[in-house]
């Protein structure tokens, strides 16, 4: 199964909302002209989380979300979200969304079988749109973000992965996501063969024995 929608959305740091979605245009001015940010049971709970949201966890009860909702499906959007919160080293949020139309069942199966995959590609468009909009187009495919970095050094110190995650403040399932982004930039076939990759070029310092997995 495919998806109906794909949405990434970012705040520059002057306040400037930057965003690619491929919803229709009209639904996206009625969402900012009506102010829905402000009442989206997605935005307002991908801003208290780090883990993957599935849009059927989350509060559409109220008479403002549901209104929202009805318009959303109206305007050709399906019944059915998986957002990713996206936060960067100094507090920077963006949000990664795939819309459809599915039953329950086939959307559990989806996303079951499919998470790690947008995990991996939310994090790979986040990174590509940040040098978009720091007009790093040239960047090579294997400089790794801030976060990697962290990550992989972490991980060099003989850290389990829960105890990595932990120190950044993010979920497990978010934490692989940008060890897979790391491992695929670097070419490497492994974690361990990922850290000593980085070692080896100078990304990360090196500080203890290579972790064993």
């Amino acid at each position: 199964m495919s998806v109906l929608h794909v949405l990434y959305h970012t705040v520059k740091q002057n306040g400037e909302h930057v965003g690619a979605f491929t919803y229709s245009i009209d639904w996206v001015r009625t969402y900012i002209e009506k102010d829905y940010k402000s009442i989206d049971p997605v935005v307002l709970g991908a801003v208290r989380r780090f883990h993957p949201i599935d849009w059927k966890t989350l509060d559409w009860s109220s008479t403002q979300a549901r209104k929202l909702l009805r318009e959303a499906l109206a305007a050709g959007l399906g019944n059915q979200g998986w957002s990713v919160p996206l936060w960067g080293p100094n507090g920077e949020f963006a949000m990664f969304t795939v819309n459809h139309q599915a039953t329950d069942e086939e959307w559990n199966a989806f996303t079951r079988e499919h998470a790690k995959d947008l995990l991996l590609v939310s994090h790979l468009v986040h990174q590509q749109a940040k040098r978009i909009i720091d007009r790093e187009v040239t960047a090579t495919t294997s400089d790794l973000s801030p976060r990697e970095r962290e990550a992989l050094a972490l991980l060099s110190t003989g850290q389990n992965r829960a105890m990595v995650a932990d120190q950044l403040h993010i979920s497990e399932s978010t934490l692989r996501a940008y060890i897979d982004s790391a491992r695929h930039k670097l070419g490497a076939m492994n974690v361990t063969h990922a850290v000593a990759i980085a070692l080896e070029r100078g990304v990360i310092a090196p500080s203890a024995p290579l972790p064993k997995y």
